[in-house]
């Protein structure tokens, strides 16, 4: 091979080398700056507010903070007073155990008893989250206050005397007092709720929204359990 070929050939090598050692390089640099890219987009995320119909939406300054939707007095009064009225109700199940057998019974008692404790933890944080007071007055549910005078209690609660027939009541009788007393308590709670969306303003709220229309589905659907087994005879409350 003559010195002039072995001359191209050995730059047309090492140019080739050279090639082979920055491409690797490159891409370092390449995926270094995308890094850097990307932990600077997850540093300052972008805020962007939705537009009106037909509008373009926009991006907030990266400090824009998240706040909680505005609640109506209503929203917050439908809320204790819940709470109140779901106590009521974990109460009457507690007394399942002790004052009847009914299968039937146990299994309802212990789903309503599941479902209305979630309920008054939902609603208490719901409440605090917004900076209310969790509690109401609870004189509501004996239907006196301590000067022995009369409440007035929320829909649909049991009063004193009928709290006190359910609590002497046993096995058969325990049944048809709790079944009724229950019944007229979950109808309560859905006039509580027609009320609250009734209000003008009130109801807007996302989560009470949503927890609202559960708690209307989840109650009527249990009244409907409640008074077939209300309806049924004992033969037939055996098998």
């Amino acid at each position: 091979m003559r010195p002039r070929q072995i001359y191209l050939r050995a730059a047309w090598e090492t140019a080739m080398l050279c090639g082979m050692l920055l491409v690797p390089c490159a891409l370092t640099v390449l995926f270094a700056r995308s890094v850097r890219a990307s932990q600077a987009d997850r540093a300052a995320p972008v805020v962007v507010q939705p537009g009106a119909p037909g509008q373009r939406s926009k991006a907030l300054p990266p400090s824009t903070s998240a706040k909680l939707p505005s609640r109506s007095q209503a929203d917050v009064e439908c809320m204790r007073g819940m709470i109140m009225h779901h106590a009521q109700a974990v109460e009457m199940t507690a007394l399942i155990e002790s004052h009847t057998q009914n299968k039937n019974l146990h299994t309802l008692g212990a789903r309503i008893s599941s479902s209305q404790t979630d309920e008054i933890k939902f609603m208490k944080r719901w409440l605090a989250a917004r900076g209310e007071a969790t509690s109401m007055a609870m004189q509501g549910m004996s239907n006196m206050d301590k000067s022995g005078q009369s409440v007035a209690l929320m829909p649909g609660m049991l009063t004193s005397e009928q709290m006190g027939a359910l609590r002497n009541a046993k096995g058969a009788d325990f049944d048809r007092l709790f079944l009724a007393g229950m019944i007229q308590h979950h109808d309560g709670a859905l006039t509580m709720v027609k009320d609250l969306f009734d209000t003008a303003g009130a109801g807007q709220d996302a989560d009470l929204f949503n927890f609202a229309t559960d708690a209307d589905n989840t109650q009527r659907a249990e009244i409907k359990i409640m008074q077939w087994m209300l309806e049924k005879k004992p033969s037939e409350e055996k098998r």
